[in-house]
């Protein structure tokens, strides 16, 4: 079968419309939605719910502070000295940050489904520096019983690499390998979204919306109606004349256009779509600037949920694919990756200086520890922890209360008797 015979049995498309023309290297899967609009990666983020909540899941894991902890007993202690930590918390390689290189691996993954970004290791085996790779370039394949990774190259040439030297983070799938793309699944939604925009512009832009009608009873000469229309322009159009008196002769009479209920329904349909792209993203609405149902009573409450549910799935899922992939077998046993969510769970000043309160009376945490996570300097004697003196272990409490031992008045008889034993001794 041929490329246009293809065309056309995928898309139903005649091949003079111009929509079956599409660049786009996605064209054969299905990049043109129902509703006529080309939907692929790179086209859903000129749709403002799609750009919002990628920007705001990306930018949020990546502006996460993320360490390599290692753990010994009860303790862990940020290895601020190993290359695997600088790649993610400093420089990834020596054009970007760590911080931009997590934002375009969650972007990748987020828009196609997949991360992929090189390893590139020193002498040693440990992590040197590491490149992302736009996820529609790579190809997955088995090679001797191994995961191979199949990149196209600019120049046509394809190279491959192993999977010691690829870094995959698969987004949510059921394979086990790769992850769905969540572009290609809600392209139906996206395109609605997308096909409403495109007629909100053409709406504007090329329809004829007339605010009021006015009527004359007889036929106007070309020179007559010009006059009329200069007249009304003149007299009552524009901002600055607005509410003044409008005066009718010859019997003219007025009527205000109201918007069409289609129109209405036409806008509710593009406020219902952002909390539908919200579902896709797993986000709460107000996320994506959606305040209808948000108030300020709730706002916290959302927030938290936020975390939990849209965010804390992500950075669990980032760190196993980290441990397991940029460290070797004996460096899993005492070294893992972990993000610090603190600043995002931050409640109101109130709620956190009870928090604070509550650990402190119990001895968990000292005043400068405290200081420490509302940014503020340590102080002379501030690593003391204190404990209430009205507390006793709970082992004690269990115990079975003991009868006291009777009073003994001392006598002159008891204290010549212990006379008489100090003597003889």
């Amino acid at each position: 079968m041929g490329i246009f015979a293809a065309i056309k049995r995928f898309f139903n498309l005649n091949l003079t419309d111009p929509k079956a023309w599409n660049e786009s290297p996605w064209a054969l899967r299905g990049s043109i939605s129902l509703s006529g609009e080309h939907v692929d990666e790179y086209t859903a983020l000129t749709s403002s719910p799609i750009y919002n909540a990628v920007t705001l899941i990306a930018g949020t894991v990546s502006t996460l502070p993320l360490h390599l902890l290692s753990k010994k007993g009860n303790t862990t202690a940020i290895q601020e000295n190993l290359s695997a930590h600088t790649v993610l918390y400093r420089q990834a390689n020596e054009y970007m940050t760590a911080q931009i290189f997590r934002e375009v691996m969650m972007g990748h993954i987020l828009l196609w489904g997949n991360g992929y970004a090189e390893i590139v290791r020193d002498g040693y085996g440990n992590v040197a520096a590491l490149w992302p790779i736009t996820p529609n370039r790579v190809k997955i394949r088995w090679e001797d019983g191994a995961l191979a990774y199949e990149i196209r190259m600019d120049k046509g040439e394809n190279v491959t690499l192993s999977r010691d030297k690829m870094l995959h983070i698969p987004g949510p799938g059921f394979d086990g390998i790769q992850g769905y793309s969540v572009i290609s699944l809600a392209r139906r939604g996206i395109g609605l979204t997308m096909a409403l925009e495109s007629f909100g512009a053409k709406y504007f832009g090329e329809g004829t919306h007339p605010g009021v009608i006015i009527t004359h009873q007889g036929k106007l000469s070309p020179e007559g109606h010009a006059n009329l229309k200069d007249a009304l322009a003149t007299a009552y159009s524009g901002l600055g004349q607005a509410h003044r008196m409008m005066l009718l002769q010859e019997g003219m009479t007025m009527e205000k256009v109201a918007i069409p209920p289609e129109d209405s329904q036409f806008l509710e349909t593009r406020q219902f779509q952002i909390p539908e792209i919200a579902r896709w993203f797993n986000l709460p609405p107000h996320k994506l600037k959606d305040l209808t149902r948000s108030s300020f009573s709730n706002i916290e409450s959302e927030q938290i949920s936020f975390v939990t549910d849209s965010i804390l799935p992500w950075l669990i899922r980032l760190e196993s694919n980290y441990n397991t992939q940029l460290l070797n077998k004996i460096e899993q046993k005492r070294l893992f990756y972990r993000h610090n969510v603190e600043g995002l769970l931050r409640g109101s000043a109130r709620e956190r200086g009870e928090f604070y309160r509550l650990l402190w009376n119990v001895g968990a945490i000292n005043i400068n520890e405290i200081r420490a996570k509302e940014n503020m300097d340590p102080i002379t004697g501030g690593n003391e922890y204190f404990v209430p003196m009205n507390m006793v272990p709970l082992r004690r409490a269990l115990e079975e209360p003991k009868e006291p031992e009777p009073l003994q008045i001392p006598t002159k008889e008891n204290t010549d008797e212990g006379n008489e034993d100090e003597e003889v001794v």
